[in-house]
């Protein structure tokens, strides 16, 4: 079969138990299954997993007709005595037959276990609405806890739920009713258990509690003077609040980049960063919570106000309308923040394609904002050097070129030391993405902490 060139290796690369796959299937049929397609022909296979339920005997396959009301199943010629049916073939409804007692993560992740086959990990909860003096969340309660981490494998169908908080009552009620059903989490498999993450849902739940309850003093509190919400997502019809995301990145403090998951905080009815929410997901550090909090003396612009102060600025709206006529169209990438000292640097890559279908995006323009100052160049480098370039800063952004004068696409005259680091920097950033292209996660956490130490000496050299 095809390989990749990547460093991961991948031997069973068949899914028969996947998120959309929610119709039965009858396998070691004398039809052929369709593997992978070479050229102009097909490459076949035939399912050698243990998984699914033998339906060679004309009696199961009329027990079978009845359960899904048809009768082509006795009729169907490709059946023999080794065939089998696969049924409950979608991750989360497998799950919840065998576990209707616990409430499941939306959204289920694929990894590469150590021997090269397809695992899917899926956080399951124990809930309930009678926990005393809590506040309650809709649709879930007012007690949550994510006791039990399921896996799935991709090819053979097989379940398994490992008990990740022993300490919960639910979950020991739970498995003294069903001993057999779950293990402790040390059982699970070290390269399995390597790729847990925290939960998007509870943290979610989390970060909007802690919104109002990370106030300490009570007066504070009581007339919520300090109220924290989730910044929405500019750019959207109906605003919406802004999703978790998982990063790999240096905490403060610590020696080593980490898999978090983060969210920023903005003050109640305004739009700048107040602190970010972070929780860890690697090592002996799982499930803690931390929480880092901007200085409030310093206006520090959260996301929306760098997405307005992007679309106001005169030149890059100029450009994107220009860009935005009929044949083709804008493609605003992820704005993506990286932690500089007390403050952010926000990079957003603008892609250009044609309307028509099928069209690839081509990488047109960088944008990088930081403080007051926005900048927009055909690279990073480009983008970096005209925010740094030193004491004839005015010009440098994208938005303060003289009225008339006509915009250059070649970044301003800068000195050989800030002209090298914002090389270094646009190779660091180029590097990083590459590999997390390639889902080489230490190495990406790697250059981006190059890339913050790079940034840290560009913005101490146009200081000077």
């Amino acid at each position: 079969p095809p390989a990749s060139t990547g460093s991961l290796k991948v031997t069973r690369p068949e899914i028969y138990y996947g998120e959309l796959s929610n119709e039965y299937v009858f396998v070691r049929t004398t039809a052929k299954e369709v593997d992978y397609p070479a050229g102009e022909d097909n490459v076949y296979t035939t399912y050698a997993g243990n998984g699914g339920i033998p339906i060679g005997s004309a009696w199961r396959r009329a027990l079978f007709a009845a359960r899904f009301g048809t009768i082509r199943i006795p009729l169907n010629q490709n059946l023999q005595s080794e065939s089998r049916i696969l049924m409950h073939r979608r991750i989360d409804e497998r799950a919840r037959k065998i576990a209707p007692f616990l409430r499941f993560e939306t959204d289920p992740y694929l990894v590469l276990t150590d021997d090269g086959r397809l695992v899917w990990l899926l956080d399951a909860y124990t809930v309930s609405d009678r926990f005393p003096y809590s506040q309650p969340t809709p649709r879930v309660g007012n007690y949550i806890r994510n006791a039990v981490k399921v896996t799935v494998d991709a090819y053979h169908g097989t379940v398994r739920f490992y008990v990740s908080e022993p300490g919960d009552p639910l979950i020991q009620a739970y498995e003294a009713a069903f001993p057999d059903l779950f293990r402790p989490l040390a059982a699970m498999p070290e390269d399995l258990r390597a790729h847990i993450r925290y939960p998007v849902g509870l943290f979610n739940i989390q970060a909007r509690m802690y919104a109002t309850y990370h106030m300490q003093n009570p007066q504070v509190f009581y007339n919520k003077e300090d109220v924290w919400h989730i910044p929405g997502r500019a750019g959207e019809a109906r605003e919406l609040p802004m999703e978790p995301y998982y990063t790999i990145m240096r905490l403060p403090g610590e020696p080593r980049e980490e898999y978090i998951l983060l969210v920023p905080f903005t003050p109640a009815r305004r739009d700048n960063m107040s602190a970010w929410l972070a929780a860890r997901s690697d090592g002996p550090h799982y499930g803690t919570l931390l929480v880092y909090t901007f200085p409030k003396q310093k206006l520090v612009y959260g996301p929306k106000q760098i997405e307005a102060r992007i679309n106001q600025d005169a030149y890059i709206s100029q450009q994107l309308s220009l860009w935005n006529q009929q044949g083709s169209q804008v493609i605003r990438g992820s704005l993506l923040a990286i932690p500089v000292e007390t403050s952010l640097l926000y990079v957003q890559p603008l892609y250009l394609a044609a309307s028509e279908r099928g069209s690839l995006p081509e990488l047109k323009r960088v944008i990088a904002a930081y403080g007051s100052q926005i900048a927009m160049e055909e690279t990073l480098e480009g983008s970096l050097a005209r925010l740094f370039r030193g004491p004839d800063r005015g010009a440098a952004v994208a938005g303060a070129r003289p009225p008339g004068a006509p915009p250059t696409d070649r970044a301003p005259a800068m000195p050989s030391a800030l002209r090298e680091l914002a090389a270094r920097a646009a190779e660091q950033f180029a590097r990083a993405q590459e590999l997390l292209r390639q889902g080489k996660w230490a190495g990406y956490g790697e250059q981006m902490r190059g890339l913050e130490q790079t940034l840290r000496a560009l913005q101490e050299q146009a200081r000077r």
